[in-house]
């Protein structure tokens, strides 16, 4: 057998972007991305930099039929917040460019249940959360995001830190979406991943081949999509 010899992280997103392309193909309308924080206290250092990505997804999907997208975020106590569903970028950006993290338990359950009640209203292309630790029921998340599975609305999780690793990987299997590190070391390649998603979202597995084709900081995207 020969051995691998990518480092741990490589191999993880070289995983994440072989899940994405194994998706089913989106079609039909602009697709609808649902972006959602944890904005409790021990996010803070990171939210400016999820605050690019986010514009970086934009940007990624306008060429494939573009992208409807909505942030929501939970902090403080019990505070849920979303921003209506948006097409331009730019706007989002300055909406989360207001928000400061505060200290509270996670809420990851109420992120789960809006997203179900958003794509039964009208189907939800993708959800990614971003996070870095779970203070909640491991099984009772698992059997929403399955939920969310079965609906079409795969669950695409970016974990910041090494706690509750396993349980994000979990809610990302069960909804049919994929798991990946967030590391603030690695923007380049976490603006990538987000991207991946952004384009699949908005055009399915053909759209993303091309986006690899077409952008020089997506080289070597096609080799580990195969």
């Amino acid at each position: 057998m020969p051995h691998d010899s990518k480092p741990p992280a490589h191999r993880d997103v070289d995983a994440f972007l072989a899940e994405v392309q194994a998706r089913p193909p989106v079609s039909g309308t602009p697709g609808r991305l649902l972006f959602a924080l944890d904005a409790t206290a021990s996010r803070q250092p990171t939210w400016d930099l999820a605050c690019t990505l986010q514009g970086d997804m934009f940007e990624a999907a306008a060429a494939t039929g573009g992208l409807t997208l909505e942030l929501c975020f939970y902090r403080g106590f019990r505070e849920f917040r979303h921003s209506g569903w948006v097409r331009d970028g730019r706007e989002l950006a300055r909406r989360m460019a207001r928000v400061r993290c505060m200290g509270g338990q996670t809420q990851i359950e109420r992120v789960l249940r809006y997203a179900l009640d958003e794509t039964r209203r009208q189907r939800i292309s993708a959800l990614v959360f971003v996070g870095d630790c779970i203070e909640e029921d491991c099984d009772r998340l698992c059997g929403l995001a399955g939920e969310l599975g079965l609906l079409g609305t795969p669950l695409f999780v970016f974990h910041e830190g090494a706690r509750s690793s396993q349980c994000f990987r979990d809610m990302a299997r069960a909804a049919g979406g994929a798991y990946a590190p967030f590391c603030i070391d690695a923007a380049a390649r976490l603006k990538e991943l987000l991207s991946a998603v952004a384009v699949f979202a908005s055009g399915g597995r053909p759209a993303l081949e091309d986006f690899a084709r077409r952008h020089g900081h997506a080289a070597g995207l096609l080799e580990d999509l195969r």
